[in-house]
């Protein structure tokens, strides 16, 4: 391996912005500026400790308790041994150069030593439908390694077809700029219908929150999350993963975190026209906006709770 760069305390003390942000974690450095952003915790809690030793703060279990992948992510972002006699100074271009070159070649052995256990069952360099297609795996391997989350700094793509994976994603801004203007749609359509008033279109409205939220519980109580009740097949692992699982392995992908329109739309339509064949009109189109609603509330809720600086 190249030669690895010995880095004094003073100088990993000058990283400390989100600009240079760099870390100490048992007598290693760690530059994790370009991973600062997509810290399941806020990009604020990892600058915090920026430019100082976290060894104890991530040892402390009391504090907060990290997974194994936690650390092997820290492996992406070495760049050095710490130096704790090391003279002060500014980094020459041969320590710049070392630090490149040491960097890559660790990240080109932890490629090496881990290309089994990240691609045994999803290679994230490549399309992921594909592979689930084509997975011959069982559910007890695929359970195993759904839960085990997994972070890049790249896009992964869901469909090698571009037109199909635009349609797999959607930034979290797009669910309440599309759907909030259909749930106002459909409780002015209550209002306006034959045999309506206000009194009935807020109780379908009600009604369709209660429901939506039911519905929510159910699938994640009874269908995500009951492992047992899954069927060893591909197809049933390949649509737990498109509906649920992917946000289980791949937790920091921001582009799926809330449902694609494309896909709420193809979920919905039976459910609207249930609601059209047992419900009047006004009644329906209160239930949908309701439903509709709960929805939203749900996705941002969703999302924040996963990257909490949204809205920052």
């Amino acid at each position: 391996m190249a030669d690895m760069p010995r880095i004094s305390v003073d100088e990993v003390q000058r990283h400390n912005s989100s600009r240079s942000c760099w870390m100490i974690y048992k007598d290693n450095v760690y530059d994790v500026t370009q991973f600062a952003m997509d810290h399941p915790g806020g990009q604020d809690i990892l600058l915090q400790f920026a430019g100082a030793d976290v060894t104890d703060v991530l040892c402390d279990e009391t504090a907060h308790l990290h997974s194994a992948s936690a650390y092997d992510l820290l492996n992406e972002y070495f760049i050095g041994q710490l130096d704790r006699e090391c003279d002060d100074g500014l980094p020459t271009d041969d320590f710049k150069e070392r630090k490149t070159l040491a960097s890559v070649e660790l990240q080109k052995q932890s490629a090496q030593l881990g290309h089994e256990r990240d691609h045994a069952f999803l290679n994230l360099n490549k399309p992921l439908f594909p592979q689930l297609w084509q997975a011959t795996y069982s559910k007890e391997f695929y359970l195993e390694q759904v839960h085990k989350p997994r972070y890049t700094s790249h896009y992964v793509p869901y469909f090698g077809n571009p037109i199909l994976d635009v349609l797999s994603r959607t930034t979290w801004y797009t669910v309440p700029l599309l759907w909030l203007p259909f749930v106002g749609y459909q409780i002015w359509k209550s209002l306006v219908a034959s045999c309506s008033s206000l009194q009935n279109t807020v109780l379908a409205f009600g009604l369709g929150v209660f429901a939506w939220t039911l519905l929510e519980y159910m699938l994640h109580r009874f269908l995500f999350h009951l492992d047992g009740l899954l069927p060893d097949h591909p197809i049933a692992l390949l649509v737990h993963f498109t509906l649920h699982g992917i946000h289980h392995h791949m937790p920091m992908d921001r582009l799926r975190l809330v449902m694609p329109p494309a896909l709420t739309i193809l979920i919905s339509f039976p459910i609207f026209r249930l609601a059209k064949a047992l419900f009047a009109n006004t009644t329906a189109h209160g239930f949908m906006g309701g439903a509709f609603f709960g929805y939203v509330c749900y996705d941002m809720t969703h999302y924040y709770l996963h990257h909490s600086q949204v809205i920052k």
